[in-house]
């Protein structure tokens, strides 16, 4: 027997441990950061480990791995276990094709490209659109960034920026945005971030101010970044009274969705992006309300000239045969890329767009179940709305961020926390679709019984 073949073998019996382990305890015993390396063996060494120890010490890190697909994992903007789309990562990476030209790729290509054809098709790009995988939301949302900056100035691309070019985002917008603008020139201080509405929402006619303002003191607006979820309340900016304005003032639009644009697939959700087809690039990420592993981000453009014009890089030792829809590396952020879209592809194949749909309306679904739960119930407040899948609260009004860090720390449930308007409170993320009603339940009687019965960690902390 192969080497390969000895080690699925080992595979299968750690995804075993796995399994059981997350049925056991769903959320890992926490390994304190200052005493991780004298608990588990992770050192490197000269010598060779036998395989027999290996294999414990993998065991190790498993259990000791914070469990990210169990029904009391809450904390980030994904979770779950979508098993199409697990089988689909498995076979990339033993295929372990890098997708920048055809000749390496082949129908993994054609795969990519049907994904992101589809993609375009649904929120109405039009026949010259298209698009990449890129490493991560932050990564789309700067390749956005990018285009707008070469579109709006074509030769800086060359000299260097020279103009002063501004950027306009949401105060409620993810982070990455201030980076983005350095990375691209436009300077952390030429971000406009735009006052929200008390639900979290870009206030359009602020934006509208600060674009006229800029104007007449002789900056160059150039890109404006909407969020379809933002990061802590989950609100949609409105789109299309935006795209109103950045076509008034010729300004590029960005709908950054890595968080809830997957709301594409949902008939009675898609609403919530309105607007989207007037956009000039879009991004989802299917590893958060799609559930696939980590990462598996999608930007579209569109007009496709604009991401080849920014991206594209000749280069005769790599791109030898084919033409250019086939060479992806000619319209991505880097070279060598991993397949990412395989794992989206096996799942939208096996579920159809339909099964998207559903995975899609199962997490409002869970908000629903656990909005209506807190707002019925004395002890709770609560402080997120309708139509986003965070759900913002405080219970007894203990201090949120003990709560959680005592909720992890004694293992009853990984979620955390977050602010709006100098309001702090538990954010509850309801984005994996694989949890029932039952289990959203089952994370408020928990922290209810956990509260009752360890009043003296509540009082020293409150």
């Amino acid at each position: 027997m192969s080497d390969i073949q000895n080690d699925l073998l080992l595979f299968n019996e750690l995804v075993q441990v796995l399994l059981e382990e997350e049925k056991k305890h769903p959320v890992a015993k926490r390994i304190d950061a200052d005493v991780l390396y004298d608990t588990i063996d992770l050192s490197l060494k000269d010598e060779a480990m036998l395989d027999v120890s290996l294999k414990e010490t993998l065991k190790d890190v498993l259990v000791a791995t914070p469990k990210t697909a169990t029904n009391l994992f809450f904390n980030q903007l994904f979770g779950g276990r979508q098993s199409k789309a697990v089988l689909g990562d498995l076979l990339a990476v033993l295929l372990n094709n890098s997708m920048y030209t055809y000749k390496v790729a082949g129908p993994q290509v054609g795969i990519e490209q049907e994904i992101i054809r589809k993609s375009c098709d649904i929120i109405g790009y039009g026949d010259k659109s298209n698009g990449t995988f890129p490493t991560g939301g932050s990564m789309s949302n700067y390749m956005a960034l990018i285009m707008a900056r070469d579109a709006k100035d074509p030769e800086g691309r060359y000299r260097g920026v020279t103009q002063n070019l501004t950027m306009y985002t949401s105060k409620e917008s993810h982070y990455s945005n201030a980076k983005n603008a350095s990375f691209a020139g436009l300077g952390r201080n030429n971000v406009r971030y735009i006052e929200a509405d008390t639900e979290g929402r870009m206030l359009s006619k602020k934006l509208e101010e600060q674009i006229i303002a800029d104007i007449e003191e002789g900056y160059v607006p150039t890109f404006i970044n909407a969020t379809a979820g933002t990061t802590v309340l989950g609100a949609f900016d409105p789109i299309e009274e935006i795209a109103v304005i950045s076509e008034k003032y010729n300004v590029w639009l960005h709908v950054d969705g890595a968080y809830c644009g997957s709301v594409i697939f949902s008939e009675s959700k898609k609403h919530l992006i309105k607007g989207v087809d007037k956009s000039d690039s879009f991004s989802y990420n299917a590893h958060k309300m799609i559930g696939t592993p980590l990462t598996c981000s999608i930007i579209l453009v569109k007009d496709k000239k604009q991401l080849h014009d920014s991206f594209s890089n000749e280069a005769d030792y790599l791109y030898q045969t084919d033409g250019d829809d086939f060479n992806l590396g000619k319209t991505s952020f880097q070279c060598g890329r991993r397949n990412d879209a395989l794992k989206f592809w096996t799942l939208w194949k096996s579920v159809g767009t339909q099964g998207l749909e559903k995975i899609v309306n199962q997490q409002f679904d869970l908000a629903n179940t656990a909005r209506d739960y807190v707002a019925n119930h004395p002890d709770y407040t609560l402080y997120s709305y309708p139509d986003a899948i965070s759900v913002c609260f405080n219970y007894k009004n203990i201090d949120p961020k003990e709560l959680c860090t005592l909720l992890y720390q004694h293992q009853v449930a990984v979620v955390g926390f977050g602010a709006f308007n100098e309001t702090n409170f538990i954010r509850l993320v309801t984005i994996n679709a694989t949890n029932i009603k039952e289990d959203i339940l089952n994370f408020f009687k928990a922290i209810e019984v956990f509260v009752d019965e360890n009043q003296n960690l509540i009082e020293a902390v409150d």
